[in-house]
């Protein structure tokens, strides 16, 4: 059997749009740069994967 999730309760995407918008935040300013910002961005959206697979996965609700 396998466990359905309820789409009014699924706030995954809020942590990729945190982690977005974070990393970009954090990129443009430490380095005023167009470019690092968009790593920034990258690297925000990989801690939030990262971060939604790794401690939230198992967590019981």
């Amino acid at each position: 059997m396998s466990v359905q999730e309820n789409s009014s309760n699924n706030f995954n995407w809020l942590y990729y749009a945190l982690g977005l918008f974070f990393g970009v935040l954090t990129g443009a300013i430490i380095t005023q740069n167009y470019i690092f910002a968009l790593l920034g961005g990258v690297l925000g959206l990989l801690s939030a994967g990262l971060f939604l697979n790794a401690i939230v996965k198992g967590r019981k609700y």
